[in-house]
């Protein structure tokens, strides 16, 4: 699991984002290949630093070790 820092451009009546080459490659997506995504504006709304923000119901090690289930499923 990698993150990045984006600025949303329009796209249609949505806004859309572009995943960097290096992620990309690294995490072997692909079109149509789901993933999960993430959105934490701070106030001024760019993107703030993520890293120990997300409040879990569940110890680290155990999101994490879901998360790679559902990756390699």
């Amino acid at each position: 699991m990698q993150g990045f820092e984006t600025v949303p451009k329009k796209w249609g009546n949505s806004l859309g984002v572009t995943i960097p080459k290096e992620i990309v490659d690294s995490e072997r997506l692909s079109p149509g290949r789901r993933v999960r995504v993430f959105v934490v504006a701070d106030q001024s709304g760019r993107l703030r630093k993520v890293f120990g923000s997300l409040k879990l119901k569940m110890p680290t090690q155990k999101a994490m070790e879901e998360i790679d289930r559902e990756y390699h499923d």
